[in-house]
């Protein structure tokens, strides 16, 4: 009768073990951005590629990463729905997201209420008002601050430009580098002649860059914007015969991979794809392996280091989302991580607000790391 009893109670246990245990239900991962965009494509490539990895390797605790992704089309009230879909999908222990601010803004309130919040990491949302979105909000990019400064002072003092003029998407992004550049150029002893705003369904700039060209024109022109909407506004500046040096932020990764001819753009980035240290090497060789020679930019990047600081914490406090976000909350300067993007060192808002900020340029299609840095 003893042994009866322990027979069932062992069978009860391996049964468990095998169907309901931990030890084989995957752990979700979130992932939301605009999959339906090419700047969406490398971010979901990277989270992929890191998650293959790791259950290669036997995961977490014997058990496998499973990827959620949620497309949000860069659409706030998308990014609202999507929020909630994953906040409440079961076994999901944090999000990777959102990758644009409006986005990530909108989203911030859902995943940092409710019962059991969710922690977010962005790989890319550069807006100062992440800093404020909530204890569950993290990023591992510099903020629009920490770009504009370096843009201005990129402009000011290496490319010895007088003058600027800035086109900006009307979003949270560029509103923000607009205003952080006007402000950061203007103090190096620059002149701004011009800060206009395109809406990205009606991307019309002729009438801007003709008015500035009446005012005397500018030494460079700062895009605050995409890829796409860069890849619009070149042609246009080549049509009018005017030439000032384009420069932008890291929403102009992928610019080089377009049908235009962008030689010669700069752009901001907290990655760019030849740093030369082995751990990136070996990211873009695995990356480049995986899907068809192609380069990883800062998004897919950042979300490849925002999947493995995830198992970090995974195997130091397990799923539960609460101790998650506690030990996140501590990857400070004292023990940071250490990823293919450089060092993330979480501050008391969640931002990486010591992480330098690289300029790329466009040199045969490919971002390359600008000269004299």
């Amino acid at each position: 009768h003893v042994r009866s009893i322990v027979s069932t109670l062992t069978c009860m246990v391996v049964a468990c073990l095998s169907g309901c245990g931990s030890s084989s239900q995957p752990i979700r991962i979130g992932l939301a951005g605009p999959f339906n965009e090419s700047r969406g494509t490398s971010m979901r490539r990277g989270a992929e590629l890191a998650i293959a990895e790791i259950n290669q390797n036997g995961g977490v605790g014997g058990r496998p990463l499973e990827l959620v992704a949620r497309d949000d089309r860069a659409e706030a009230v998308v990014a609202v729905r999507v929020a909630q879909e994953l906040y409440e999908t079961d076994g999901l222990v944090a999000v990777i997201g959102h990758m644009t601010s409006d986005a990530t803004l909108a989203a911030a309130p859902v995943y940092n209420g409710g019962a059991n919040p969710v922690v977010v990491i962005s790989p890319s949302a550069s807006s100062r008002r992440v800093s404020r979105a909530g204890p569950y909000t993290f990023r591992i990019c510099p903020d629009e601050l920490q770009h504009a400064q370096r843009l201005a002072e990129w402009a000011r003092n290496r490319l010895r430009a007088r003058t600027a003029a800035v086109l900006y998407r009307n979003d949270a992004d560029g509103r923000g580098v607009s205003s952080a550049f006007r402000n950061s150029f203007t103090a190096l002893g620059g002149v701004v002649r011009a800060t206009d705003p395109y809406l990205p369904g009606t991307l019309r700039v002729e009438p801007y860059l003709r008015r500035l060209q009446a005012l005397g024109g500018a030494d460079v022109l700062i895009i605050g914007g995409t890829a796409n909407d860069a890849e619009q506004i070149l042609p246009t500046l080549s049509s009018l015969n005017f030439a000032p040096t384009v420069l932008g932020s890291d929403g102009l990764a992928g610019l080089e991979a377009s049908r235009v001819d962008a030689s010669g753009v700069f752009v901001s980035s907290a990655y760019l794809p030849d740093q030369p240290n082995a751990r990136n090497r070996a990211f873009v060789e695995a990356y480049r392996r995986a899907y068809n020679d192609q380069v990883p930019d800062h998004r897919g990047a950042g979300a490849y280091d925002i999947v493995y600081l995830l198992k970090e914490a995974l195997d130091a406090v397990g799923t539960n989302r609460s101790r998650l976000r506690t030990y996140l909350a501590r990857v400070g300067p004292r023990t940071p991580f250490e990823g293919v993007t450089g060092t993330i060192a979480f501050d008391e808002n969640g931002d990486v607000a010591d992480k330098p900020v690289l300029m790329g340029v466009v040199r045969n299609h490919q971002l390359v790391t600008a000269p004299g840095q």
